[in-house]
C-alpha cells in the first residue's frame, strides 16, 4: 500500500513541474485553436521547454500504472489532488500568477476535502480491483467524452462573443478533466490487464480491451483541448479545477465501475463520502468569469 502512496506523491511532482513547464512555454508560442489541432501540435513540437513539460506529465501517466495496482481508486484520487499545493507554489514562484483570495479559500477547502479522502484509508479496509466488464467501461466512457468536448465547444463559443466578461478557464477545466477522468479509468483498467510476465500475453491482452484506445483519443484530445485552454487562462486556477474533475469522476464512478467496496467503518464512509462532496460544492461555487480590468477615467484638469 505504502509503495502506492509514494507512488502517487512522485507522480504529483511530475505533474505540478510538467504543467508549469508547459504554460511557460505556451506564453511564448503563437495563439492556439482547438479547431486546428494539427496546427496546435505542430506548434508544440517547436518548443523544447515545452516538450520537456509533455515528458513530465508522461512520467506522472506512468507513475499512475504503479498507483492503481497498489491502491483502491478512491484513495488514489485524494493523494493525487493533495499535489495542488505544489502547483500554486511552483505557479506563483515561476509563472507569477497570483490567485484571488476567495480562490485561495476555496483551494484550501479542496484540499481539506480531499485530504478527508486520504484519512478514509485503512490498509485492510479496501479492497483493489483487478478488474471491470469493459461494456460498462464504455457505457461511462463514451457519455462523458461527448460531454466534455460539448462543454468545451460551448466555452469556446461563448468566448468570442462581444462584450463577455473574460473566462477565467473553470469551464475548460471541467471540460478537459472529463476527458482526464476517462483517461484515469482507462489507466485503471490497463493496468489490470499487465498481470503477466509474458510481453506477449500481456501485450494480446491489453488490446483486445478498449483500454488502449481510450488512452489513444483523451491523450490526443486533450492535448489539444487542454494547451489551447492552458495558453488563456491561469494554470493555478485550470489546472486545479481540471485535476478536481478528474478526482472526482474517477473516485466516484471508477469505484462503481470497477466493483471497489467503499469503506464498512462508519466513521471512515463519512470521511470519504463529505470529502466528495465538500469538493463538488466548492467546485460548483466558484466564479466562472475573471473581473473586468478596471479602465482609467478621463484625466483630471487642474
Amino acid at each position: 500500500m505504502w509503495w502506492g502512496v509514494g507512488a502517487a506523491l512522485v507522480a504529483n511532482l511530475l505533474y505540478s513541474v510538467g504543467f508549469v513547464l508547459e504554460k511557460k512555454a505556451l506564453g511564448r508560442l503563437p495563439a492556439l485553436s482547438a479547431g486546428r489541432p494539427v496546427h496546435v501540435v505542430l506548434v508544440l513540437l517547436t518548443s523544447p521547454a515545452w516538450i520537456a513539460g509533455s515528458l513530465a506529465l508522461a512520467a506522472g501517466f506512468a507513475a499512475q500504472l504503479i498507483v492503481y495496482r497498489a491502491l483502491p481508486i478512491a484513495a488514489a484520487q485524494g493523494i493525487f489532488v493533495s499535489g495542488l499545493v505544489l502547483l500554486l507554489l511552483l505557479s506563483s514562484a515561476v509563472l507569477g500568477e497570483q490567485p484571488s483570495g476567495r480562490e485561495r479559500y476555496a483551494l484550501g477547502a479542496v484540499l481539506v476535502a480531499l485530504l478527508m479522502v486520504v484519512a478514509s484509508v485503512r490498509e485492510g479496509e479496501d479492497t483493489v480491483s483487478g478488474g471491470a466488464p469493459w461494456t460498462l467501461v464504455l457505457l461511462v466512457s463514451v457519455p462523458t467524452l461527448a460531454a466534455g468536448v460539448w462543454l468545451y465547444g460551448r466555452v469556446e463559443q461563448r468566448s468570442r462573443q462581444r462584450h463577455r466578461l473574460p473566462t477565467n478557464g473553470i469551464g475548460y477545466g471541467v471540460a478537459v478533466g472529463l476527458l482526464y477522468g476517462v483517461s484515469s479509468l482507462a489507466i485503471k483498467g490497463a493496468s489490470s490487464r499487465l498481470t503477466t510476465a509474458d510481453i506477449g500475453d500481456a501485450a494480446h491482452s491489453l488490446f483486445t480491451s478498449p483500454y488502449p484506445y481510450l488512452l489513444m483519443f483523451t491523450a490526443a484530445a486533450g492535448l489539444v483541448m487542454s494547451q489551447a485552454a492552458l495558453q488563456r487562462c491561469r494554470a493555478s486556477l485550470i489546472v486545479p479545477v481540471c485535476t478536481t474533475v478528474t478526482c472526482l469522476f474517477t473516485a466516484v464512478l471508477g469505484t462503481v465501475t470497477f466493483g471497489e467496496r467503499l469503506p464498512e467503518d462508519p466513521l471512515l464512509l463519512t470521511l470519504r463520502v463529505a470529502g466528495t462532496a465538500l469538493a463538488l460544492s466548492v467546485l460548483l461555487a466558484l466564479s466562472r468569469h475573471d473581473p473586468a480590468p478596471r479602465t482609467q477615467g478621463p484625466p483630471t484638469v487642474t
